[in-house]
């Protein structure tokens, strides 16, 4: 019986498995919905299926380095337990490192770890230490010279915040002072040009509406605006913001003292963005312990 992707999506659907093992489930049960979930379930993979609902919103960030290429990746566990485990520790650093060599996360889903695929990796790996695990993102930047920084370190490489800073010029230790002041002040883009405009429009508005509140006419209000706005982007965007190791210096200005020029950066925390369920630790331990 010919396999189609709908029905390996309803076998992922159902069992949370990953996309090779269903359809090699659908293939060995000749597409036998029922079979094939009997067949992940004989295979240890149905274990992991069952965790998939699971809020998975600690983990790990990881960064490698390789020439002028920089990646960072985020992988995501239940507990921050998991992301003391020297297994997790090991796998999420193979994955950083096998990043290096694709495009996107998709890609790396797919790329070879050890004679397996990295999502068939990650699915034994949850079926082993019986929490759900999700590989959620990657980013890369490249550039002349490329720095790596990980704030909050559980190991090497690998911590709670991941920033990867690409520079033209030489790098003679600005690079890492710039990691670190991404990492403090999180910046929403490089610069003006980088940013959302939907981000600026919806800044703009807020600003139009408490300024209307003073009962100003509308002449002097667009000129508080625009100071206001300048401000802004001024602390949003990492070439305009104060340098955290000099603040009488912006980003941008510290970096060309230095004779370099961003060109890129990437900051990576883990969870950000992740609505998790509000739980005390007796429970979280107790779910630990339950498997």
């Amino acid at each position: 019986m010919a396999i189609t992707a709908a029905m390996v999506k309803e076998l992922r659907d159902t069992t949370g498995a990953g996309m090779m093992d269903a359809k090699k489930a659908l293939t060995e049960s000749d597409g036998d919905m029922e079979a094939a979930v009997d067949w992940l379930r004989t295979k240890g993979l149905a274990k992991a299926a069952k965790k998939s609902g699971r809020t998975a919103a600690e983990g790990l960030v990881a960064v490698a380095v390789e020439g002028g290429t920089a990646v960072a990746i985020e992988v995501n566990s239940e507990t921050d337990f998991v992301g003391k485990n020297a297994d997790f520790q090991a796998m999420v650093s193979d994955f950083a490192k096998t990043a290096l060599g694709v495009d996107d996360v998709d890609a790396l889903k797919t790329a070879d770890v050890g004679g397996k695929t990295v999502e068939d990796v990650l699915t034994s790996k949850i079926a082993t230490i019986g929490e759900n695990m999700s590989l959620r993102r990657m980013a890369k930047v490249s550039g002349e010279s490329v720095v790596s920084y990980v704030h909050n370190a559980a190991a090497d490489s690998m911590g709670k915040i991941g920033v990867l800073v690409a520079l033209n010029g030489a790098d003679n230790g600005i690079g890492k002072q710039i990691a670190m002041h991404v990492a403090a002040a999180n910046p929403a883009s490089l610069s003006e040009a980088d940013l959302d405009p939907a981000v600026v429009e919806k800044e703009k508005a807020v600003q139009m509406d408490i300024a209307r509140e003073s009962g100003k006419p509308e002449a002097v209000i667009e000129k508080m605006i625009v100071g206001r706005m300048k401000k802004f982007l001024a602390e949003i965007t990492l070439v305009n913001q104060q340098f955290v190791v000099n603040p009488d210096l912006t980003v941008g200005a510290a970096a060309k003292e230095a004779d370099v020029e961003i060109t890129g950066f990437v900051r990576m925390e883990v969870g950000e963005g992740i609505e998790k369920e509000a739980e005390d630790f007796a429970a979280e331990v107790a779910k630990t312990m339950q498997g």
